[in-house]
């Protein structure tokens, strides 16, 4: 695959204010979540600019590698690429990804050609045991629209949804819905769909739905992915 040729490519900074430990992100996460818009339904689903992001690392080395993919919402043409290759941004920690991961995908986003519009992360957005996944933390950080589609559901349990494309359950943190287990593709399993910033969860699940019209996981995801290997395993061989 050549797309790391055609991309342009930004390296990602940490900033020094950036938490080291586990107590300093948690007051972050804390800090952030309060700034989380959810009241706005966002931008209807198939209509203008949308873009996937989604990273890959190498933790032997401390290098992760993020790409941003935009696409138009209406053809699923891919309209600009964008890499940012840096050092891990943090240890891992349950919950807690998204800080090692916001610098590599701020840095992918700011490099994109035109403007991003919503924006789909590999991950969760509310849908996440502090309520606050990476769709959260890029939205809030940003100001753009973000939902999460995730492979799996993390902590959550989710009955499984009927067998029909469109078909859903939630996902129940107590009460409260923060996600859905949606069928993409008829018998194939579900992805996990969580609103993240300034997007209703019915449009959350609509965009899943306009971006798979062939396959499991939306079409940004699939770029993203392909794009962010490419530009790790370029990285590491430099």
């Amino acid at each position: 695959m050549n797309d790391i040729q055609t991309v342009t490519a930004a390296t990602a900074r940490v900033p020094e204010d950036w938490p080291t430990t586990e107590a300093a992100a948690l007051a972050v996460q804390d800090e952030l979540r309060e700034r989380l818009v959810l009241d706005e339904p966002g931008p209807a689903p198939g209509t203008g600019p949308v873009t996937g992001v989604d990273v890959a690392y190498d933790d032997a080395r401390g290098v992760v590698a993020a790409a941003a993919v935009t696409l138009d919402a209406a053809t699923l043409a891919v309209t600009g690429r964008a890499v940012a290759v840096g050092p891990v941004a943090f240890p891992y920690v349950p919950g807690l990804l998204a800080f090692r991961e916001v610098p590599a995908v701020l840095a992918a986003l700011r490099a994109l050609p035109g403007p991003p519009g919503l924006v789909v992360c590999d991950g969760y957005g509310l849908a996440h045991p502090r309520r606050f996944g990476l769709a959260c933390h890029v939205g809030v950080l940003t100001g753009l629209a973000t939902v999460g589609v995730a492979k799996n559901p993390f902590v959550f349990a989710a009955s499984p949804p009927g067998p029909a494309r469109g078909d859903h359950t939630p996902l129940l943190l107590g009460e409260e819905e923060v996600g859905r287990a949606l069928r993409t593709r008829e018998t194939v399993k579900p992805v996990f769909v969580s609103a993240g910033h300034r997007v209703s969860l019915e449009n959350a699940c609509g965009h899943a739905l306009a971006l798979t019209p062939r396959y499991r996981l939306p079409e940004t995801t699939r770029h993203a992915d392909a794009l962010c290997r490419a530009a790790l395993k370029e990285a590491l061989a430099g």
